[in-house]
């Protein structure tokens, strides 16, 4: 943690003062849930657990340095820290901090964190937005959410496109550009190692198709028809090599539970057919939304998956 050293008349010296690691806190429904600890944990080989047990956050480590994904609630940053400092890493040593979406449920602790560690922070263009304004942007699905949440500002963002890499070292994580949920949403992926065993992991952006106000996804002539860019977004996730999903919102796949069942070599959170699923999920309940907006009726496949989930 940074601290600031004044040297005062007479010689005397000014106690370190630790810099802030947290902006005001959100207050909603459901962030005292979202926002309680959970101790960190390996996922597998250098990727952590760093997370809340509502918010996922996920550190990839190296020599070289570390990275950092999502930075959860203002009020999540300490706990990220402490989860970081308990696996016996240093926030300083963090590189880069990446942005799945710029919701405040998400970004919320990026500009605390950034200041703790120095990394720069790395979003998809309008994410960058999002993160620079810190505030939904007027393109978002949740654009009318009221009260309009308001979270610290990060002024510095590095803009990725689909296919860039953000690289440390050995480390690559490479952004997959899935808008739906946002403008800007992005799933990052990566390959993690246990000696001669490499696995595909997946740190996925929310697929889900909620919206506030009166938003639609097809736009009804009145906006954008976005519903055709959600689908695809649906479909890139559900082809993603993928061994081990990790979504924003960690309760999506069990990911917490799945980890605490683990035992020797058997570990429920590798599994080929997750991301398939997590977007299957998501399919579902983009098809209702859709039927819904358009005034139609939902095959009964369809109705199916939605209603299963």
């Amino acid at each position: 943690m940074l601290a600031t050293v004044a040297t005062m008349a007479a010689g005397t010296v000014q106690a370190k003062t630790p810099a802030p690691v947290q902006n005001p806190p959100v207050d909603c429904d459901s962030c005292k849930e979202w926002n309680a600890p959970v101790k960190p944990f390996n996922v597998f080989g250098n990727s952590w657990y760093v997370g809340t047990a509502g918010l996922s956050a996920v550190l990839v480590t190296s020599p070289q340095g570390h990275i950092l994904l999502d930075g959860a609630l203002p009020q999540s940053a300490p706990l990220i820290i402490a989860s970081i400092q308990a696996l016996g890493f240093r926030i300083e040593d963090v590189k880069y901090i990446l942005n799945s979406h710029a919701h405040w449920d998400h970004a919320g602790g990026i500009a605390a964190l950034q200041r703790a560690s120095g990394a720069t922070v790395v979003a998809s263009a309008s994410g960058a937005l999002g993160l620079q304004s810190g505030t939904n942007g007027k393109d978002d699905p949740q654009y009318q959410a009221n009260p309009v949440v308001h979270v610290a500002k990060v002024a510095k963002v590095k803009v990725v496109g689909e296919g860039d890499a953000v690289k440390v070292g050995p480390l690559a994580l490479t952004a997959h550009m899935t808008p739906g949920h946002t403008p800007g949403g992005t799933t990052w992926t990566w390959t993690s190692c246990e000696g001669d065993r490499c696995l595909d992991v997946v740190y996925a952006d929310s697929l889900n198709p909620y919206a506030s106000g009166d938003f639609t996804y097809t736009g009804k002539g009145k906006t954008p028809d976005i519903s055709a860019s959600f689908e695809a977004s649906i479909a890139k996730v559900s082809a993603l090599p993928c061994d081990i999903i990790i979504p924003v919102h960690p309760g999506t796949t069990d990911v917490l539970g799945k980890a605490a069942r683990r035992n020797g070599a058997d570990n429920p959170l590798i599994d080929a057919g997750a991301c398939r699923a997590y977007a299957a999920e998501a399919g579902g309940l983009l098809a209702k939304r859709l039927a819904k907006e358009r005034g139609e009726t939902l095959p009964a496949e369809a109705k199916g998956a939605a209603h299963a989930h």
